[in-house]
């Protein structure tokens, strides 16, 4: 009996895509899974139903899943999405190509349609540099979705990595890659007699030994000697294979020890997923600063929820602190790349010294009073602070200050902000807010509202780090803002990494299409003003300007 011809023609449209690719997806409007086909139990030990409903990003390691929602968010406008190389989610990375085509449906929605096929044996896949930033937007995404996981912290001492690193960036690129300390020819390992910069041709990464010697784990630098790593729940790192892979690199130069400071599994356990994420990223930023000593004063040895107790400890400090207003605010100036005059500032957050303790930051003191649900007061502290500074701004100029997505999704918060703004109207006139993603937000149609009562009364809205996080791209086509910060992550990678300037790119795109002008984060050469600019972006951020200060 022949098939009716519809359905003939779309098996044999099925089969053509079959002789070219191993994995089929088809993604509806929402930007979610709606029909899978293929190779998923072989490639990724998963069913194809399984991806239904699911972002398509899950088949691509996590290191690559901001370029791809990127190229997504492009799709609609440009209509396909050219072959591009990205490397798969199971332990070697595997590189693929991915392609995809945007198909008019029935209802006047449209779908896409996107082939996975692997790449020939051989052929390079220039994986996005896996960040701090990005381990952490990983591990709380496994914490929000209830996947089980395991973070290991690993200290490795006797490599001298943080030198070997910087000069090999500074050999492949021909050029300093927008770290400072490898134009100083003093600096460590700079002198071209220097043993280390000899053995760089046959040196390998510390991290991409860790990741080859944990099975493709997803493993990021936190810090000169200190990584993390992010594993299936069952997985332990094999600390003497590490010892011993990083020695047979370095042969006698160094005599090295490998120590696992904390192993945890994520898991909220008695804690919402928003404070567990936070209690991860005090967790990541202790360690990075004070090491396996750091873990155990904040609490690490107990997981999570030990880290929890110790904040909630100072839960009564903290409220102190803000209510009292004991910070105060810097000022960063955020310049024209054309003309390189100032076109505002943004108001920067500093507490006093004896609200923290020793080698806590500013960072630090927003998680610490997050954590125990002071973000809105601390918020409200802020904005009331950056709106009193007005009056001593230059003639002209404009001042930012941050909100939490967290804040901007709350009613409570939205009356109380906008009854700051009311007060002076000619005030508002003068200010913008950064709306910044300390959690992902759920009511966006809440935080819209938010955003647009401030727009109404001319105070103008700006997306912070976008990029850092594929939920950025839902939020620019959700929010209405008139700004767009590039994540600085991207911006230092894009003057080595083709893959990262594609990425930038692909970011001012998307923001041009809305009406919003771009900042570029972090610059502090004329070499990234210069490329920045080229790539379309009109403001930038950074020590080359200025550094944050008084007014």
């Amino acid at each position: 009996m022949d098939l009716p011809r519809h359905q003939a023609d779309r098996e044999r449209f099925i089969a053509f895509a079959f002789a070219a690719a191993e994995l089929l997806v088809e993604v509806g409007a929402d930007g979610r899974v709606v029909f899978a086909a293929g190779a998923f139990r072989q490639r990724l030990g998963r069913e194809p139903e399984s991806l239904v409903g699911r972002l398509p990003s899950e088949i691509l390691a996590p290191e690559d899943r901001d370029a791809f929602a990127a190229a997504m968010a492009l799709l609609p406008t440009r209509g396909r999405l050219p072959p591009s190389a990205y490397a798969l989610n199971d332990g070697e990375r595997t590189p693929f190509a991915v392609a995809g085509l945007s198909m008019p449906h029935a209802c006047g929605t449209s779908r896409f349609c996107l082939t996975f096929a692997p790449l020939p044996q051989g052929s390079a896949h220039a994986a996005t540099k896996t960040s701090p930033s990005l381990l952490t937007r990983a591990a709380e995404q496994r914490l929000r979705e209830g996947e089980r996981a395991r973070l290991a912290l690993i200290e490795v001492a006797g490599v001298p990595e943080a030198e070997a690193d910087a000069l090999r960036g500074m050999l492949a690129s021909g050029r300093g890659g927008g770290l400072s300390f490898c134009h100083d020819p003093t600096a460590p390992g700079a002198g071209p007699d220097h043993p280390i910069r000899a053995r760089l041709p046959e040196m390998e990464s510390l991290r991409n030994i860790l990741t080859r010697e944990t099975g493709g784990a997803l493993v990021a630098r936190l810090a000169p000697g200190r990584y993390g790593v992010l594993q299936e729940p069952d997985a332990t790192p094999d600390l003497a294979a590490i010892a011993r892979a990083v020695e047979a690199v370095l042969g006698d130069q160094a005599e090295v020890s490998v120590n696992l400071a904390a192993q945890i599994d994520l898991a909220p356990g008695a804690l919402s997923p928003i404070q567990a994420a936070r209690a991860l990223r005090h967790g990541l930023s202790v360690f990075a600063r004070l090491g396996a000593e750091g873990l155990k004063e904040a609490g690490f040895e107990n997981g999570l929820e030990g880290i929890v107790s110790r904040i909630a400890a100072r839960a009564g400090a903290l409220r102190l602190a803000v209510a009292e207003r004991r910070f105060r605010l810097e000022f960063q100036p955020i310049a024209a790349l054309a003309t390189r005059q100032i076109h505002h500032y943004e108001a920067l957050l500093r507490p006093h010294p004896e609200v923290l303790k020793p080698g806590e930051g500013p960072q630090d003191f927003i998680t610490l009073a997050e954590t125990v649900g002071l973000t809105e007061e601390l918020d409200l502290a802020v904005a009331s602070l950056a709106i009193a500074s007005i009056p001593a701004l230059p003639a002209g100029r404009h001042l930012a200050f941050n909100i939490s997505g967290l804040s901007a999704q709350s009613k409570t918060f939205r009356a109380r902000l906008l009854a700051l703004v009311d007060r002076d109207r000619r005030a508002a006139a003068r200010l913008m807010v950064e709306l910044t993603e300390s959690a992902e937000i759920e009511n966006q149609a809440s935080a819209a509202l938010t955003l647009s009562e401030l727009r109404e009364r001319g105070v103008r809205v700006c997306l912070d780090d976008f990029g850092a996080g594929a939920a950025s791209f839902r939020y620019l086509r959700a929010f209405p803002v008139d700004y767009v910060k590039v994540d600085g992550s991207y911006v230092v990678a894009a003057l080595t990494s083709e893959r990262d300037r594609s990425f930038v790119q692909a970011m001012v795109d998307l923001s041009q299409a809305v009406g919003a002008a771009v900042v570029a984060e972090h610059i502090e050469t004329e070499e990234c003003a210069a490329l920045m600019r080229e790539l379309g972006v009109k403001f930038g951020q950074g020590w080359l300007f200025g550094k944050a200060g008084p007014l």
